[in-house]
């Protein structure tokens, strides 16, 4: 009989908060310091652009990888919006506000030195 060892990530079972973050493209170089901000708050980020890359880099019609993008953030316990809001973002943030769940928005001008939460009236829309 083998003897079983212990693996690390068996210990390592904190539920938190599956976080979907919203972001407009023009801020897909910012994803990872996003993703490290959230995890540096306690939650488990879901970055769309980590997900399925940038469109899955055309290698599907770009409705399919948004279609996938919406069943994701039906299985998340809240939305952060980082940054100025794209028209994207919206329709996410309107399909999020459907599900009831909490929304919460942040400044990331600043980044990498600092991200600030802001409220809803307080975002600025991007410029299409």
């Amino acid at each position: 009989m083998t003897k079983k060892i212990p693996h690390v990530s068996k210990r390592l079972r904190d539920i938190k908060p599956v976080v979907y973050t919203a972001q407009s493209a023009r801020n897909f170089h910012q994803r990872m310091l996003i993703c490290k901000f959230v995890f540096d708050k306690g939650g488990v980020p879901l970055n769309p652009f980590n997900i399925f890359g940038y469109y899955l880099y055309e290698l599907v019609d770009r409705n399919t990888v948004r279609n996938g993008n919406n069943n994701v953030m039906t299985k998340c316990d809240e939305m952060w919006v980082f940054g100025e809001i794209s028209d994207g973002v919206q329709a996410e943030i309107e399909m999020f506000k459907e599900l009831k769940r909490p929304i919460r928005y942040f400044d990331i001008s600043l980044l990498p030195n600092a991200v600030t939460e802001i409220k809803e009236n307080a975002v600025v829309l991007e410029k299409q």
